[in-house]
């Protein structure tokens, strides 16, 4: 019988002065390694990352299986609130607004290295459920990595920015699901059935569905009711205390719940800030003053009094008296998530890292031609913000249409009588139509010829008055530009800067490929033999994963950086290189 059963309690001991330098230590190269890092290339994570393959068990074993262990739980609750946060940062109307072009990019960053896996068949020699499991590994985007390349460049808030999490946010759901359908399957092809995808995908979607409903039917129309009552709340709800307990039980709830029912805790974190956001914004509108809704439904104001009213409406959304999800993120959450928490999750997938074993001669370059096959298989999901031009297209296509008709016109045959004669007609009515077009032509120059002199007159008259002729000149101007878009092409994109910073960002894997890696390793779907060493199927999508998670933020720093110079080179005066996305 074990002996810890029988203890009523647990002992304490106090820590050895080994165990603490490591252990501090460990915190303390986490956190310098990020600063640096960050203040280099936006991607102080990669250092997080080899910190934890140093001090884990890839490297020195500084730290026991126990310690990892706990580091790995703790990383994975740092990994929640990171997610919670990107959730805070999202607005339900950016999402909505870009919810086809997330959607597109989604699709594409899971279909795309789904199918480039196949490769893996005639690289290593693997079977066709063998190349699904890597490709299910692969198609998934890290999370926490994205989040914390998109916070750390301040661009979580941007539309790129939206459509970036959002699409991450469904190739995690795609992800769980290739866990779920990994762990049914196990090493047996033969216990595939239709049962084993379809349920966890619809849990997925429908665990959303269900509270988009429960938002929209119940709480919403609630909020309404309390607000058109004037019904005041109890002053207690307006303490930070109160908010505090409010959004941590609303997180933890919804993340437990979203587990239960079988679908991914990372989507029910995000879930859970998009809820959180959209309570604060329900919850400013009820309490807008009377004064400022009776000044929107009068009279014009001028533009003073328009700032004042919007600066106030900012006050209540913003101010101390209403503590909101994100001011409470940030007075309770972010700073332990951010210097503990966060680290500790980075570190805990280089644990998760075979170094001594990926380094055999025929697994290097088999893992480096599959890591670039990936990486092209993230990146061309950027495409989807490239705006192409047909112009040319439709030039040639206008040209070749020229040449067609001269050549027919040429080797056409003698015309009969009877073609003449309709040929006479039809160039009768065409003249009838062209002097018709004159007469018009002449009165709209007339109409023209008197605009100008009302402009003289209003000049000569001052500036004060007004004539009526202005309203023409402005109509007619109108009437020219609105006719001008319609015909012409649409521009070019000023950069392809916004297209390769998403699709940069989208290229990390990290936990959940690492997690579905291991499931298949550890369930024998890589297996090729009896032999006790690890599998080379498993190792070469291991390299994969890991060139992929440290290439991505590494690239998106260095441009990120690029365009922080550029627009400060350019300040006000200059095109934003981000254009729209950066918005």
């Amino acid at each position: 019988m074990d002996e810890t059963s029988t203890e009523a309690a647990f002992a304490y001991h106090e820590p050895s002065i080994v165990t603490f330098l490591n252990q501090a230590g460990f915190l303390v190269a986490l956190n310098i390694v990020n600063s640096c890092l960050d203040s280099l290339l936006y991607c102080g994570l990669i250092g997080q990352l080899l910190v934890g393959i140093l001090w884990g068990t890839p490297g020195a074993k500084w730290l026991d299986r126990e310690t990892e262990t706990v580091i790995q739980q703790l990383g994975y609750l740092g990994l929640i609130l990171l997610v919670y946060e990107g959730g805070l940062s999202t607005s339900i109307k950016a999402v909505g607004a870009n919810l086809l072009v997330s959607l597109c990019v989604a699709v594409t960053g899971i279909g795309v290295p789904m199918g480039l896996s196949f490769i893996l068949k005639e690289l290593v020699g693997a079977s066709s459920l063998q190349a699904f499991a890597a490709g299910a590994a692969l198609s998934a985007t890290s999370l926490g990595t994205t989040f914390t390349i998109l916070s750390t460049t301040n661009l979580i808030t941007t539309r790129l920015g939206t459509v970036t999490t959002s699409a991450a946010m469904l190739d995690d759901v795609i992800g769980f699901v290739m866990v779920q359908i990994i762990s049914n399957l196990g090493g047996d092809s033969s216990s595939f059935d239709a049962v084993t995808v379809i349920r966890p995908l619809f849990v997925s979607f429908g665990f959303a569905i269900g509270l988009f409903l429960i938002c929209a039917f119940f709480i919403g129309p609630c909020l309404e009711k309390v607000a058109r009552t004037n019904s005041s709340l109890p002053r207690f709800t307006k303490t930070w205390h109160f908010a505090f307990l409010f959004h941590t039980a609303l997180l933890v709830g919804i993340v437990a719940g979203a587990t239960y029912a079988g679908t991914s805790s990372l989507f029910a974190a995000y879930l859970s800030g998009v809820i959180a956001t959209w309570l604060d914004e329900k919850r400013a509108d009820s309490q807008t003053p009377e004064s400022d809704a009776q000044d929107t439904s009068g009279s014009v104001h001028g533009p003073e009094q328009f700032v004042q009213s919007e600066s106030s409406e900012q006050s209540i959304v913003h101010g101390s008296d209403m503590p909101t999800g994100e001011k409470v993120y940030e007075t309770y959450f972010k700073q332990p998530a951010n210097r503990i928490l966060i680290p500790l999750f980075f570190a805990s997938i280089g644990f998760a890292i075979p170094i001594t074993e990926m380094f055999r001669g025929n697994v290097v370059w088999r893992g480096i031609i599959y890591s670039l096959l990936m990486i092209f298989g993230k990146v061309i999901t950027g495409l989807w913000l490239v705006r192409f031009s047909f112009h040319p297209f439709f030039s040639f296509f206008n040209s070749t249409k020229t040449l067609l008709s001269r050549f027919r016109l040429f080797c056409s045959p003698t015309m009969t009588k009877k073609q003449k004669r309709e040929k006479g007609q039809i160039a009768q009515s065409s003249a009838v139509l062209q002097s018709d077009v004159r007469t018009e032509a002449s009165h709209n120059n007339t109409a023209r010829n008197r605009i100008p002199n009302s402009a003289d007159a209003i000049q000569e008259t001052g500036s004060g008055e007004e004539t009526p002729g202005q309203p023409e000149v402005h109509e007619a101007e109108e009437i020219n530009s609105s006719q001008r878009s319609a015909i012409s092409f649409p521009e070019k994109p000023k950069s392809l800067y916004p297209p390769s910073i998403l699709g940069l960002a989208m290229v990390a894997r990290g936990e959940v490929g690492y997690l579905i890696a291991s499931l298949a390793q550890s369930q024998g779907m890589f297996s090729q033999g009896p032999s006790s060493e690890t599998s080379e199927i498993y190792l070469v999508i291991i390299w994969a994963i890991s060139i992929c998670t440290l290439v991505g933020p590494i690239c998106v720093g260095t441009l990120v950086k690029r365009v922080k110079r550029l627009q400060n080179d350019r300040g006000n005066s200059g095109l934003d290189p981000l254009g729209v996305w950066g918005i």
